[in-house]
């Protein structure tokens, strides 16, 4: 059974992404283990939303597909023709497998139904700019990280946001645009 992990800290984005990729691959490939648990960390979020966010999968029937996707991409990573190609061959076996699942009958009859032409394309989109800003939060001072994640994921007020972290609500404003300027910044470097 293949764990799942927390993902790793390591952050990367652009030809650092397909190089590090492409390294990865070669290393699973020499029979590392610490290879092979890496390249699970990863890529199961991006496996897991994928089966959950493009075609609405249970969290069971997510897991069998990420079971699946990860037991066919160790016993078949020697057919992958270019390493650097990892995270479209792994979200494709995904889809098939999302689909397959899907037609077997394994949800519900309503809510069974396959996503319409192209919607899998523009949410895989989506997941792939999300991990992009995941891996540029990460780059960032963790005083932004906090004040971001605050303010955007958990939704918190100036007010809330200043008692937890001790600082005059009224400065929040400018510390959240400080940090959304270096976000932007990195984004446009790379």
């Amino acid at each position: 059974m293949v764990q799942r992990t927390k993902e790793a800290s390591v952050a990367y984005t652009g030809e650092d992404v397909v190089a590090t990729d492409a390294r990865l691959v070669a290393r699973c490939r020499d029979g590392e283990a610490a290879a092979w648990n890496e390249l699970v960390e990863r890529f199961s979020r991006y496996v897991l939303a994928i089966a959950t966010q493009v075609f609405g999968l249970s969290d069971d029937d997510a897991e069998d597909v990420f079971q699946e996707a990860f037991t066919r991409t160790y016993t078949h990573l020697h057919t992958l023709r270019d390493d650097q190609a990892i995270r479209p061959w792994i979200a494709q076996m995904t889809r098939r497998l999302a689909i397959d699942r899907l037609r077997s009958g394994a949800r519900d009859a309503a809510s069974g139904q396959l996503p319409e032409e192209g919607q899998p394309d523009r949410v895989l989109e989506h997941i792939d700019e999300a991990l992009d800003v995941h891996r540029a939060m990460e780059r960032l001072p963790e005083h932004c990280q906090e004040i971001l994640d605050r303010f955007f994921a958990r939704d918190e007020s100036y007010q809330t946001i200043g008692a937890a972290l001790r600082i005059p609500s009224g400065t929040i404003a400018s510390r959240i645009s400080r940090c959304l300027s270096k976000l932007r910044a990195d984004f446009q470097r790379r």
